[in-house]
């Protein structure tokens, strides 16, 4: 079969596009045939080596597929290895999904639609009425985390985003206007994946009791130390979120997963699809996403 694997770190050009030998299922496990794997930021830093949680070399990236198991049952389901033709996953990790649902759309609600939903509840603890601010508005988890704050009662929801039009995408979301900061009226939350000086901005926009959530480093330059006693000051916090450990706590995927597939299949909440990109196409799409040049879920199809 065909597969993306690295093996060495380093930026897009090391993605190579190989044959491998087909997985086989072992116990408690299904095989899939991919539909659509899907591309996370993460995946990135996974192969230029400055993920959180080094991986041993080779590698074939991807941690989320949609395709169908060997019963041709129609599945999402999170993986290790899913920029292949075929992958094997853990049965408790396989959700069976609706022929009708677009792939883009299933696999923006896995890694993207999860992250989402914990950084609002689990790291911030959005409180009704309070107004958040979310970083990158236009991404994959940004997207969503518009929509889901105003699901969850957000009373106000500012968008930053890198252009002119991802700015309107978000409105179009329901973001109530655009982040510029200083902001007149502090925020109660703050969802930043972006780090560097957009942390550092952001931070001197935090209110009273406000918190700030970090998950993740997309300018790739690092934040100005933060002073304890600016956060003393504020009563406010600093939150470092990551999905992984998250993931292996009871009921951190289940319930909010089809919490986010009913809400999907109602119509209150819109996953975007982005830029679709053959298997072999693979450079060209982490290069897209390193250079923002992309909305929405990106996915590779073999």
């Amino acid at each position: 079969m065909r597969a993306v694997r690295f093996d060495r770190f380093g930026g897009p050009d090391v993605l190579d596009y190989v044959d491998l030998p087909e997985p086989t299922p072992g116990p408690g496990q299904l095989r899939i045939t991919v539909e659509a794997a899907g591309v996370n930021y993460a995946d990135t830093h996974q192969t230029d080596g400055s993920y959180l949680a080094a991986d041993q070399l080779p590698f074939v990236p991807g941690s989320e597929v949609v395709g169908r198991t060997d019963d041709g049952t129609r599945v999402l389901a999170r993986v290790r290895g899913g920029y292949a033709e075929q992958v094997v996953a853990d049965a408790g990790t396989v959700v069976p999904i609706p022929e009708d649902l677009p792939a883009a759309h299933a696999l923006a609600l896995l890694m993207q639609g999860l992250t989402a939903w914990h950084l609002l509840t689990t790291a911030a603890r959005l409180a009704s009425g309070e107004t958040v601010v979310v970083h990158a508005a236009a991404g994959g988890v940004g997207s969503l985390a518009v929509q889901l704050a105003r699901h969850m009662g957000a009373g106000r929801i500012l968008a930053q985003a890198s252009t002119d039009a991802k700015r309107a995408l978000a409105l179009d979301l329901g973001a109530d206007a655009v982040a510029t900061y200083p902001l007149e009226n502090p925020a109660d939350v703050i969802l930043d994946g972006t780090g560097g000086a957009l942390f550092d901005d952001a931070l001197g926009s935090l209110g009273t009791l406000g918190r700030i959530v970090t998950y993740g480093s997309a300018a790739r330059t690092p934040a100005a130390p933060v002073d304890p006693q600016r956060l003393a000051r504020l009563g406010a916090s600093v939150v470092g979120f990551w999905l992984r450990p998250v993931l292996a706590r009871p009921d951190a995927v289940t319930g909010p997963l089809r919490e986010l597939l009913a809400l999907t299949a109602a119509g209150a909440l819109r996953p975007l699809a982005g830029p679709s990109y053959p298997l072999a196409d693979v450079r060209r799409a982490h290069q897209d996403l390193l250079a923002r040049r992309t909305t929405g879920k990106v996915t590779l199809v073999p």
